[in-house]
């Protein structure tokens, strides 16, 4: 057994991109759907410009922060228990390296290696970097890639405002009598578009996606509208 090569690595890369890509497609449709859920909810009760923009603005801003504080605290403690996990074999390593050895010979004979050919792999794995040979076929944990919590943070952020800012300016630029229709027209095409994405990334039926996709947003702003009609009719 040896080193992953090129094509292995730059493969993994490719996977964390994804991933990555996959998550930020998911953070803008969040983005999407609460914010049109919001805006729609308060067109349903007033075709004030200042109330619209007003609740589309907290709305973006309450979302934003709220999905990049959940994924600043989720990844730190992804990441604190992987340098846990880590700590905790560097101090068997170092403690018990024979017993390291023979775990180590045995995960491989496991993924199909024979006695004899898992034996000399692990002490060849061993000798280069006991730790990184220990990490990634025991614990799936590749040390020079962490996860950075800030970086999730802002993706997070970023990709939620993204989404956001579609219902928003949908509702607030056009003329009173176009929000709603050019609104709810923009933000299922966004949806189709999201639903398609998420989808294709994670080699997953399209149609199935969009469909659930389209639906869910479809019945929020379905249910926020009628809520806001009927809260603005008691208010009136």
């Amino acid at each position: 057994m040896t080193e992953p090569t090129h094509d292995e690595a730059h493969g993994g890369a490719l996977g964390t991109r994804l991933n990555w890509l996959r998550a930020a497609v998911l953070g803008a449709n969040d983005g999407i759907v609460s914010t049109a859920g919001l805006v729609v909810g308060v067109a349903g009760a007033t075709d004030s410009r200042t109330a619209l923009l007003t609740a589309g603005l907290a709305g973006l801003l309450a979302g934003s922060m709220s999905m990049a504080a959940g994924e600043y605290v989720s990844v730190s403690t992804q990441r604190d228990s992987e340098k846990a996990a880590l700590a905790m074999e560097r101090r068997e390593l170092r403690e018990q390296p024979e017993l390291e050895l023979e775990e180590l010979t045995g995960l491989l004979r496991q993924r199909g290696l024979s006695q004899e050919v898992a034996r000399e792999a692990a002490e060849q794995l061993t000798a280069r970097d006991a730790l990184r040979a220990h990490a990634r076929v025991e614990l799936g944990i590749d040390p020079d890639q962490l996860t950075n919590p800030w970086h999730a943070a802002w993706a997070s952020f970023l990709a939620f405002t993204v989404g956001a800012l579609l219902p928003l300016l949908a509702i607030v630029l056009p003329p009173a009598a176009w929000r709603l229709p050019v609104t709810v027209v923009c933000v299922l095409a966004a949806l189709v578009l999201t639903g398609w994405s998420s989808a294709r990334l994670g080699a997953a039926d399209p149609r199935r996606a969009v469909l659930r996709n389209v639906a869910g947003g479809a019945l929020a702003m379905g249910v926020t509208y009628v809520a806001g009609t009927l809260l603005g009719a008691a208010g009136g």
